[in-house]
């Protein structure tokens, strides 16, 4: 897994290389503190050949190299290694979640039927930015940290051997304790991290459905059930934080215990005058050097498992195959007339669901307005899902043109295919934008021409901005039969051989229904349109209507041959008294 997030990093290796060089710079500097603090006391305030006046006078040259090499040299080495370090893990940031949300786009309708758009979003915005800790951390910090206890220890050594060896008798209890601590701490970080995505996918869901909450004058009873989605995570958040604060009782006792070692063997090498009081001094001025990195290596460990466990969460999502995704050998469908055929066609969402269609055989020509109608749950709306891909037919075969769909390319595919749909999202973007969405590299004019088609440019007009109007999210400053039109505003700018209407009047009231039906009319022309319909007088005038009951299809036929055979399409719209 480290492997794989490594190959990100891969590109920016010059960078991180840099930002350790400089670091060790950054953090070499203030080691040299405690050789100060040995000259000025042994060699100028302990001096016995020197005068005072020469004594305040290599005083005062020390001090100025000193002063130079923190108040000139180190500000912009720390400005640098911070900038590096900061922008290095930024864009590395940057091209994991691109490549999620590549990787997102080719996700198939069933990962997201079967997965919470709060939990998708968790990984592709906490769990990302919770590994940036790992480059952080893990690929500089922690190196950094290695190489000033070295550095610290080597000067140490030369100062004083024994002094030395006696501040490091803490470090096998130190690393016993990091690992033990570090391996408990991956899985309740993760677990934590699971807790996270739970709370926020609760959130999401409940939030975008706030009106039907408030409908139902269920505030409570949902109050219970955030207070358990967030009572989950505050014992998975509890556990871990009791790990860790274990991890640094343990650690920082074994690391306190080093400096009463040092500064006692230490005082009994000075009375024995085996040690002078500056090295001393300099001495225990280094175990802040030594035991204080040591100190940040266990909080480093600490957040190194959250970043695992957010690695582990992205490369969960990096990892979901594709249902859908093109041949090796698949071409470009060129010069589409929009002829489809449904040969021996069954369907059924997973493996061990239920047929939903069953054996469906159907031809329809190129140009032909055709209408599936039937009973809610009886197939319709699967069966068109079928010809952009969203699924796949689980036996036979969908064909335009007499081309497999399968074989095709699916960019040219549904680059071939507009959709109108009961519930269209529009995105919280301006108007223009959104009709845009169709052919992102239309003119203004194509824009206007479009929405004019769609009988909407009246409407969007007495908008305050006009086009430059913002729908807010999904659209909600519109009304239904504007978000209809701005749909259908998108099917024109795009121009497709095929258009496929599913419920795309259900939800309006008679006026708007009144003016969409008008638009389809016009928009049907000289294209093949597929309507998936439960009011049958809005699909009277079809070239052909298909009557569709439990995943087969039972009927087909014009409004009035299908009312002179008495048959199902006659009881329906029997029913629906028109």
């Amino acid at each position: 897994m480290v492997r794989r997030y490594l190959q990100f990093v891969k590109p920016y290796t010059k960078q991180v290389i840099l930002t350790l060089i400089i670091g060790i710079l950054k953090f070499g500097i203030p080691l040299l503190i405690p050789l100060l603090v040995a000259y000025t006391i042994d060699d100028v305030i302990m001096a016995q050949d020197l005068t005072n006046s020469e004594k305040l006078n290599k005083l005062i040259s020390v001090m100025i190299i000193f002063f130079v090499i923190f108040a000139i040299v180190r500000p912009p080495v720390e400005y640098a290694r911070q900038y590096i370090a900061q922008w290095t893990s930024n864009k590395i940031l940057y091209d994991i979640r691109q490549s999620l949300y590549s990787h997102l786009q080719k996700l198939s309708a069933k990962y997201y039927a079967n997965n919470k758009v709060g939990e998708i979003i968790s990984r592709v915005i906490n769990d990302v930015e919770q590994t940036k800790n790992f480059i952080i951390t893990g690929l500089m910090n922690i190196w950094l940290d290695l190489a000033t206890i070295l550095i610290a220890l080597t000067i140490m050594f030369t100062m004083n051997i024994k002094l030395t060896l006696i501040s490091m008798i803490i470090f096998p209890f130190y690393i016993f304790g990091v690992w033990y601590f570090f391996s408990r701490l991956r899985a309740l970080t993760r677990s934590r991290s699971q807790a996270v995505a739970e709370l926020q996918g609760f959130l999401h869901e409940r939030i975008s459905g706030i009106n039907v909450i408030r409908s139902f004058a269920v505030e409570n009873h949902e109050q219970v059930r955030f207070d358990k989605v967030n009572d989950n995570f505050l014992t998975k958040a509890t556990n871990h934080a009791k790990w860790t604060a274990y991890s640094f009782m343990v650690v920082n006792t074994i690391t306190d215990i080093g400096p009463l070692l040092v500064i006692g063997f230490g005082a009994w090498q000075v009375v024995s005058g085996d040690l002078t009081v500056g090295v001393l001094a300099a001495f225990i001025a280094y175990l802040d050097r030594l035991y204080g990195p040591l100190r940040r290596l266990v909080s480093s460990s600490t957040t190194l498992t959250q970043s695992i466990a957010s690695m582990d969460r992205v490369f969960q999502l990096v990892d979901v195959e594709y249902d859908i995704e093109n041949k090796k050998d698949a071409y470009d469908i060129q010069n589409v007339t929009g002829e489809i055929s449904f040969n021996n066609v069954s369907f059924k969402y997973n493996e061990y669901a239920e047929e939903v269609l069953s054996d469906v055989n159907l031809n329809i020509e190129d140009g032909e307005t055709v209408a599936f109608v039937g009973m809610s749950g009886g197939g319709k709306s699967s069966l068109v899902s079928l010809i952009p891909r969203f699924y796949d037919v689980t036996q036979g075969s969908v064909q335009i043109d007499g081309q497999d769909i399968r074989d095709i390319t699916l960019h040219s595919l549904r680059d071939n295919i507009g959709m109108v749909m009961q519930d269209n999202v529009l995105f919280s973007d301006t108007i223009k934008n959104n009709i845009l969405l169709a052919k992102p590299d239309a003119t203004d004019d194509e824009v206007y021409e479009a929405a004019r088609n769609a009988n909407a440019e009246e409407f969007i007009l007495e908008l305050e901005n006009g086009y430059d109007t913002e729908v807010g999210e999904r659209g909600v400053k519109l009304s239904g039969g504007q978000k209809q039109r701005i749909a259908i505003a998108r099917v024109f700018l795009k121009n497709p051989p095929i258009l496929i209407l599913d419920e795309a009047t259900s939800a309006l009231d008679l006026e708007s229904e009144a003016i969409i039906q008008e638009t389809i009319r016009k928009v049907s022309k000289d294209r093949t349109t597929i309507i998936v319909a439960h009011r049958l007088s809005t699909i009277t005038h079809a070239d052909k209507i298909v009557v569709i009951e439990h995943g087969q299809v039972v009927e087909v036929g014009t409004h009035q041959e299908l009312l002179e055979s008495d048959g199902a399409y006659y009881r329906l719209f029997s029913i629906q008294d028109v």
